[in-house]
């Protein structure tokens, strides 16, 4: 027994170093294979190897790159910087809204954005974090040089509200602290979103070739050139996807119609050039639909025909756009239902006319369907919006029209267009009043526009809900601003229970008199009171 357990055991041992040697054998093996092939790599022969050389450059000029090298040098990088404000309103933490706001007043410097802001971004700014209250804001955009002499074209909102306006061109130093050279605006006109800029050169500067738009057709080849996120002279290419594209339905857009793009743009291009592909200028590239911030293929230009003549009014010594206007207002885009029942198949259906004005003092009335000008037949309403603006205000013009049927015409004197709206809301206001005779002292005293309480107001509430503060004005200044939605119930210790008490209560106060009003907020009314005042200047 004891010897079949040696036997066994030397067995195994046997076996043992067995499998060891074979493995030792094969490590050794491999590594003699390994070495051999490496020497056999490193004594590779390589004198008949020919080096490679770095070929001259072949000029493969296309189109673009020829576009590119012919404009490049008159797109410039505009930045403009905008000082933070001596006061900054303050948000009430405590201000509640219990009904809709009323539009921004006329003269505030948003009324023009509304809806288009939220559906379009405009092409400048958006980048980093916006800064915090009271900082500088610092903004780019692009523009191009029409005149030798330093004058370039760009968009009203590159430039609006800048403090500061710098424009870097193609060959001046880029990067560091170089802000680039100063610039003045020489006008803009905010109903095309374009504007003149103007820098100081001792030698004639390179400009671009103003093309016709009315070349431009869809499907054509165009070029955009800019600053997208600051990287200067950018060149995307793409096509005209649509003409003619109204994008906004303010009064506003009547004269925004514009050539859609699909060539990349992006923050920062906003005011540089669409080029047709014979290198000219056919748009101004203003706006982008987007749900990203960022280039989605949709982009608009407006066209160079519309930015010519706002620009040739620009450099003139006013300084500013003048349009005739004759004093109606009409419906787009009527259903063609309408059009059918009135009896007619071009023309404008005029909804009101103001009183007073050009069209009222020529006959014309509500209902009546313009038809032509001078003999020329209207076709739709942006037709007779592009006629009659372009006129000088003073001239005369033949409208022809239709009035139940039958066929008349009168003279109009075109009036401007400017004082025409500037005159309709002030009278807009008087009626709107609740005696023309005495105006709102607290609009005028105050700068402070209220209204009652609505209907479902909270039971036990009384006084008058603040809608809207008119800037620099002294509920401005007292931060009233930031309580739109809160309700006054009491001024100067005189309860209030509508606008007429609110009214009769202002109207007595003086100049050096000090005025308190006691707010509650409608959404808690028994969270207490606050208070607010300052002494009237």
């Amino acid at each position: 027994m004891n010897s079949l357990l040696g036997r066994l055991r030397n067995r195994r041992l046997l076996s043992t170093f067995t499998l060891l040697a074979t493995l030792s054998a094969g490590i050794l093996i491999g590594s003699f294979v390994t070495h051999g092939v490496r020497g056999q790599e490193s004594k590779v022969d390589t004198s008949d190897a020919t080096p490679l050389k770095v070929p001259q450059p072949r000029q493969l000029s296309t189109d673009f790159s020829r576009i590119a090298k012919e404009v490049g040098p008159a797109v410039v990088n505009i930045n403009t910087i905008t000082l933070p404000k001596e006061r900054q309103p303050r948000r009430n933490p405590h201000s509640r809204q219990f009904q809709q706001q009323q539009p921004p007043d006329d003269n505030d410097d948003q009324d023009d954005q509304g809806d288009f802001q939220d559906f379009f971004n405009r092409f400048f700014g958006g980048q980093g974090p916006m800064p915090e209250e009271g900082q500088e804001r610092e903004s780019l955009g692009s523009g191009f040089i029409v005149d030798p002499r330093g004058y370039i074209l760009t968009n009203n909102h590159v430039v609006e509200k800048a403090d500061r306006i710098f424009v870097r061109l193609s060959t001046d130093p880029d990067g560091g602290n170089i802000q680039g050279r100063p610039a003045k605006v020489v006008g803009v006109d905010k109903d095309t979103d374009v504007a003149v800029i103007k820098i100081d050169t001792q030698e004639p500067l390179p400009t671009v070739k103003m093309g016709n738009s009315e070349g431009a057709e869809i499907g054509d080849w165009v070029i955009a050139i800019g600053s997208p996120f600051n990287l200067s002279q950018t060149v995307t290419a793409g096509i005209v996807s649509a003409r003619n594209r109204t994008i906004d339905p303010s009064q506003r857009g009547q004269f925004q119609h514009f050539i859609q793009t699909d060539a990349a743009i992006n923050p920062g291009n906003s005011g540089g050039p669409l080029l047709n592909m014979a290198g000219e200028v056919i748009g101004i590239n203003t706006a982008i639909y987007t749900q990203s911030g960022t280039y989605a293929g949709v982009g608009f230009a407006m066209p160079s025909n519309t930015v010519i003549n706002v620009y040739n009014q620009l450099i003139s010594p006013v300084h500013k756009v003048v349009r005739g206007s004759i004093g109606i207002t009409f419906q787009g885009n009527l259903p063609s239902a309408v059009s059918r029942v009135y009896g007619f198949k071009s023309g404008v259906l005029i909804s009101s006319v103001q009183s007073g004005f050009a069209a009222d003092r020529a006959g014309l009335k509500p209902g009546d369907i313009i038809t032509s000008v001078d003999g020329r037949t209207i076709k739709d309403g942006d037709d007779l919006v592009n006629d009659i603006s372009a006129r000088k205000p003073g001239s005369t013009a033949k409208v022809g029209y239709m009035r139940n049927g039958q066929k008349l015409e009168t003279t109009v004197t075109i009036g401007d267009r400017a004082k025409m709206i500037a005159a309709a809301g002030q009278s807009q206001d008087q009626e709107e009043g609740p005696n023309p005779e005495s105006p709102d002292a607290s609009q005028s005293k105050l700068g402070l526009s209220v209204s009652d309480l609505p209907q479902n107001a909270p039971a036990g509430l009384h006084g008058v809900v603040v809608q809207s503060v008119k800037p620099g004005s002294f509920a401005d200044e007292i931060n009233l601003s930031s309580a739109q939605g809160m309700v006054i119930v009491s001024v100067n210790k005189h309860p209030v229970h509508n606008v007429a008490e609110f009214r009769s209560i202002v109207a007595a106060l003086k100049i050096g008199d000090d005025v308190v009003f006691e707010m509650v907020d409608p959404q808690r009314p028994r969270g207490g009171s606050s208070y607010v005042g300052g002494t009237l200047r």
